[in-house]
């Protein structure tokens, strides 16, 4: 019933606008903001994850094991 009556209120409303204008209001105003919290957790939260990682890169064993019989020999 409540929400019948909020409708009722506000169809006044909507007549007044231009019909020709079409903006994205409060509603996308908030998506956005929610769009742009959600991607400054996830940045922050791949940041931390980022920072553990440890990775160092050994040698192949067949290219350490080809590098000394590939350099030249200075006798």
């Amino acid at each position: 019933m409540m929400s019948s009556l909020a409708a009722a209120q506000l169809v006044p409303l909507a007549e007044e606008l231009d019909k020709n204008k079409v903006t994205p209001g409060v509603l996308g105003f908030i998506v956005f903001a929610v769009i742009g919290v959600a991607v400054w957790f996830l940045m922050k939260s791949m940041n931390k994850h980022m920072k553990r990682v440890d990775f160092e890169e050994s040698p192949d064993a067949e290219a350490a094991a080809a590098a000394p019989a590939a350099a030249p020999k200075s006798s």
